[in-house]
C-alpha cells in the first residue's frame, strides 16, 4: 500500500497551509506525504503562525513559502486549499478538497487570540483527516 500524499494550500503560504502541514507530520508522522504551498507565496512565515504551533510543540520557523508546483499537484492523492480565496483548477486523479476555516477577524478577535483558534481549527481538521486517510 502506498503513503498518501496530501498537498495543503492557501494563498501566501506563510501561515494556514504551512500550520495543516506541519500539524499533520506532528499527528500522522511518516504514514503520510506533506506538503504545503502558496498560489501567490508571500516571502516569511506569519509570526503568530510560527509562535502558536511552538505552543503546541511544532516548529514552522525555519520553513520558506514556496509556490504551487503543477506536477506536485498532479502526482499527490488529495489537495486541500484552506480559506476561501486559495483557488486551484481540479486536476483529473487527484482529490481536491476546501477547508473554510474560522477566521476570527470576522467576530472582531485578531492578534494572537485569532491565531489560536485557527491553529485550533486546523489541528481538528488534520486530525480527522489523518483518519480518514488511514482507511
Amino acid at each position: 500500500m502506498s503513503t498518501p500524499s496530501v498537498l495543503f494550500v492557501c494563498v501566501k503560504n506563510g501561515g494556514k497551509s504551512q500550520m495543516a502541514a506541519r500539524l499533520m507530520k506532528a499527528a500522522a508522522g511518516d504514514t503520510h506525504t506533506v506538503h504545503s504551498a502558496g498560489t501567490k507565496p508571500g516571502t516569511s512565515i506569519n509570526a503568530l503562525a510560527a509562535e502558536v504551533l511552538l505552543e503546541v510543540g511544532v516548529d514552522i520557523t525555519g520553513q520558506t513559502p514556496v509556490p504551487v508546483d503543477p506536477q506536485l499537484v498532479r502526482n499527490v492523492d488529495l489537495v486541500v486549499t484552506l480559506g476561501r480565496e486559495a483557488r486551484l483548477d481540479p486536476v483529473p486523479g487527484t482529490q481536491f478538497e476546501n477547508w473554510d476555516t474560522d477566521e476570527p477577524s470576522e467576530r472582531g478577535i485578531d492578534g494572537i487570540e485569532r491565531m489560536r483558534l485557527v491553529r485550533d481549527d486546523i489541528a481538528a481538521r488534520v486530525t480527522d483527516l489523518a483518519h480518514r486517510l488511514r482507511r
